[in-house]
């Protein structure tokens, strides 16, 4: 059981998701940043989709009613417990009381809690996400307040070395599969959508130019700022299914990336698609942050694929490790 001591606008509990509603108009909401959940719930022992907290607004603090080991994972956040650091990307444990606080990170823009056991909060229609727009999951569908008191579930990870440990961060440790272009800017790679062609010569500009990721940017959708970019001629089209990663131009011809509460249905034109694999990255990126979009096949998304795969079966493998030579060593 942890207690809520500070928070700020939109902290909420996050899973992975809940799948398979989009044709009831239900979006599947889950962490902007699932690499950084999943990791945490690995190197904890929970299941990959166990419930955590992302905080995207600081300072944050919790405090510990009883003993549990917890993750921090994403943006670095300069963790301390009880005043003593706790390094980025890293599960150690918590004692009776003790309090641990995320500051605002100095690059990124979510770091995760994450709970021996999970964020033990109700279930609804296999998730325990929150979805701020619809009113449910998480803690009775709403941000998080100061004394939310949130259980976690059975505890199911091994031994941890006395202070903890962690593991190399993924944009370091995949450096060379998630490249950053010159002057900063995220590289983000995409696939041309249905509409691309209806752009002509914006089409290029498109993929040419950096985008800025505007204010008016939340977690359904990420609107850009740019050279605007136009189709040809007007094209009158019916609302059709999107999820996130879909990159869509309404009439003003800035573009808006769908993220994680993405809209279920919409009807303006598609002029990309971006590979779930960098959709993390995206869940990273500050307001402000430089885009530039790169046309990718799908052998290229199949690759980044396999290397966000063999990451997490390396923190499957140093968490097991660990365990077993303390086991050993008890």
């Amino acid at each position: 059981m942890i207690e809520i001591v500070a928070t700020g606008p939109l902290n909420t509990v996050q899973d992975l998701g809940r799948p398979g509603y989009r044709n009831i108009g239900v979006t599947a909401c889950g962490a902007m940043d699932p690499l950084a959940l999943r990791t945490g719930n690995v190197l904890l022992g929970n299941a990959p989709d166990a419930a955590g907290i992302e905080v995207q607004t600081f300072p944050f603090r919790v405090r510990f009613s009883q003993s549990g080991a917890f993750a921090v994972t994403g943006a670095d956040c300069r963790a301390t417990l009880d005043g003593m650091p706790v390094p980025p990307w890293w599960t150690a444990e918590a004692g009776p009381g003790q309090v641990l606080e995320l500051s605002p990170p100095l690059k990124d823009a979510r770091a995760y809690l994450c709970l021996a056991g999970g964020a033990d909060v109700a279930p609804v229609m296999g998730s325990r996400s929150t979805s701020l727009r619809g009113g449910f999951g998480g803690v009775q569908g709403r941000m998080l307040a100061v004394g939310d008191r949130i259980a976690t579930g059975m505890a199911g990870g091994g031994f941890l070395p006395k202070g903890g440990f962690g593991v190399v961060p993924p944009a370091m440790a995949m450096k060379d599969a998630f490249p950053v272009a010159e002057g900063g800017a995220l590289v983000i790679r995409a696939l041309p959508a249905g509409e691309h062609d209806l752009f002509g010569a914006d089409a290029e500009r498109f993929w040419n130019q950096p985008w800025k990721i505007s204010a008016r940017s939340d977690r359904t959708g990420y609107r850009l700022s740019g050279d605007p970019i136009h189709p040809t001629e007007v094209v009158e089209m019916r609302s059709h299914g999107v999820v996130p990663g879909v990159v869509q131009v309404p009439p003003a011809g800035e573009p808006i990336v769908q993220m994680s509460d993405a809209n279920t249905a919409g009807g303006y034109p598609k002029i990309a698609g971006v590979i779930e694999a960098d959709l993390w990255r995206l869940g990273q990126a500050r307001i402000g942050s430089l885009l530039r979009f790169v046309p990718a096949t799908h052998a290229q998304a199949k690759a980044v694929e396999a290397a966000l795969a063999a990451y997490i079966a390396d923190v499957h493998r140093t968490a097991r490790l660990v365990s077993q030579a303390l086991a050993a060593m008890a």
